[in-house]
């Protein structure tokens, strides 16, 4: 038996000129079904990603990026003064 001839993935081309192009190889994407059915049959969110939780891990970075710019207004004041 010969076993078919499966091609080469080469992370990089060649131009006229010989210079090479290098870019990483990206890995063959797959989908896990075993999580959505069970997801299904529980009636949950898959993912745990219910709308609160998007709205928590959207407001909570705007609230650290809030006070660290109050934080770095109140240390340039207290230098000033």
């Amino acid at each position: 038996m010969t076993e078919p001839k499966t091609k080469v993935r080469t992370a990089f081309t060649k131009d006229d000129r010989g210079i090479l192009n290098n870019w990483a190889i990206e890995p063959k994407m797959y989908f896990d079904d075993k999580i959505d059915k069970k997801a299904e049959e529980k009636g949950e969110e898959q993912g745990g990603a219910t709308e609160y939780a998007e709205l928590l891990k959207g407001r909570l970075p705007l609230i650290g990026i809030t006070l660290l710019v109050l934080a770095m207004i109140g240390i340039t004041l207290v230098a000033i003064a």
